[in-house]
């Protein structure tokens, strides 16, 4: 397969690169996009921080770094100031580049902005063979800085063309955040492949109907997405979509009823789930069963992964993985073993009699009510249960006497009205006494997104504590 200089652009001329708000751009357009952006990147030294939201501007930046081989730091581009230039003295970051604005300035003939070093920029990183430096957050503190290997990143680009059949001409859908580690499928292995990517508007990725246009705009036939895009999209139209070839599943827990929905609306679809984390990107799949009304299991290893539990939390090693965090501090969820570096997920896994491995959730999901440990995962997917049930987020509220106790959100069917009595009765007769929340509140507007369109406990969380 042909490729220019940067690696993740494919030397074609012709054809759509990438789609974005209703105009298409070509792969000769893009490629000049990344020559002006070098202009830019050529002009320092180090790692950069890259302020960018979602355009082939942005694309193009990401591309001349990589052309360049300077290390780019891809933070969330809602992170507060502060601790922005936390990660970027972490990272060694000595250039800071607005991706729409440079280039913009270029295109209208403004010079190239001088480079300064970044003032609280406080050392340099042993950076050597690392391309994007992802972030990941925990559930308290500074989010983690993931510096991927470029080396790790051309394997995944491989492995997922071809598990995924993308090639010159595919077109594929693109529903995340460029810093989030979904993009090196949608985004990276699309383009570098000779594929059309479509690009959905980040400040409108919570509006269904924006979504739906974006989605109509070119034959999609691939989509990777977390499971709140299916349900946006699939409630903002009734269309049927029969060029979809392969959708993909990941990020979050499927709810049943959401995907009992996906056969009919795309008709001609192979369904999987992905699993993986930033630290060691996509680790399992699983071709899922919409007709099976239960929780959708993680899957087995794709090749080349190898995986193990210690206890009941999941091991991996992956041929996609970062070796460490910036954070020296942080050090011990890698373990080398058995001749191989193997990463703690902090996922409670079981592995069922057939290989296959599912999810029971997080250990630090894990809490103690009246000294019973309980996973607020499992009473999630019991409320997921009840048929007037569309959503369900359980909080673990701080409580004198029991230590923790659970209040439940949830969110209803349609004009379904489930009152707690119903819900807390429902939740009895699938959990032990101590799992059943103690409070069920209903929700009637979207719950809280992270820049990832998963679910944002932390904000839910302080609003009730």
């Amino acid at each position: 397969m042909e490729v220019d200089l940067s690696g993740l652009v494919h030397a074609r001329a012709n054809g759509v690169a990438a789609t974005y708000k209703g105009v298409d751009i070509s792969y000769r357009g893009l490629r000049a996009l990344i020559d002006q952006a070098r202009r830019v990147v050529a002009a320092g030294t180090g790692a950069v921080d890259l302020v960018v939201g979602k355009s082939p501007e942005a694309i193009a930046l990401v591309a001349a770094c990589w052309v360049e081989g300077r290390p780019f730091l891809l933070p969330p581009s809602d992170l507060g100031a502060e601790a922005r230039s936390a990660l970027r003295a972490q990272a060694g970051c000595r250039q800071v580049v607005h991706a729409d604005l440079t280039i913009k300035d270029i295109q209208t003939g403004k010079d190239i902005p001088p480079v300064k070093d970044v003032q609280d920029a406080v050392g340099t990183p042993e950076l050597d063979g690392v391309g994007p430096m992802l972030t990941t957050s925990g559930s308290t503190g500074l989010p983690k800085v993931v510096p991927l290997p470029r080396a790790a990143v051309d394997r995944f680009t491989e492995w997922a063309a071809a598990a995924f059949g993308i090639g010159a001409g595919s077109v594929v859908f693109n529903h995340a955040p460029l810093n989030f580690d979904l993009c090196l499928l949608d985004v990276w292995t699309t383009l570098r492949a000779g594929g059309h990517v479509v690009l959905a508007e980040p400040d409108r990725a919570l509006d269904g109907r924006a979504l739906a246009r974006a989605f109509t705009s070119a034959d999609v036939e691939v989509v990777q997405a977390v499971p709140l895009f299916f349900r946006q999209l699939l409630d903002a139209t009734d269309a049927v979509f029969p060029a979809v070839r392969e959708l993909v599943h990941t990020g979050d827990a499927m709810p049943p009823g959401l995907l009992a929905r996906l056969p009919e609306r795309f008709p001609h679809a192979r369904i999987r789930n992905i699993y993986g984390c930033t630290e060691t990107n996509d680790s399992f799949v699983h071709d899922t069963d919409p007709t099976a009304g239960t929780p959708v299991p993680i899957g087995r290893p794709i090749d080349g992964v190898h995986a193990r539990l210690d206890g009941a939390e999941l091991l991996v090693s992956t041929p996609f993985q970062a070796e460490r965090y910036l954070d020296a501090a942080r050090a011990d969820r890698w373990v080398e073993q058995d001749g191989r570096v193997w990463f703690r997920t902090g996922d409670l896994v079981r592995q069922t009699p057939d290989g296959v491995f599912h999810l029971d959730g997080r250990a630090d999901f894990q809490v103690k009510v009246r000294g019973v440990r309980t996973n607020v995962r499992q009473v999630e997917e019991a409320l997921l249960n009840h048929p007037d049930v569309t959503e369900a987020i359980v909080l673990a509220l701080p409580d004198d006497e029991a230590g923790y106790r659970l209040h439940a959100l949830v969110r209803p069917v349609g004009e379904a009205r489930p009152n707690s009595l119903t819900l807390r009765s429902h939740c009895a007769r699938l959990l032990p006494r101590t799992a059943v929340p103690s409070a069920v509140e209903l929700i009637g507007a979207e719950f809280p997104r992270t820049s990832t369109g998963k679910v944002d406990r932390k904000k839910l969380l302080a609003e009730r504590v």
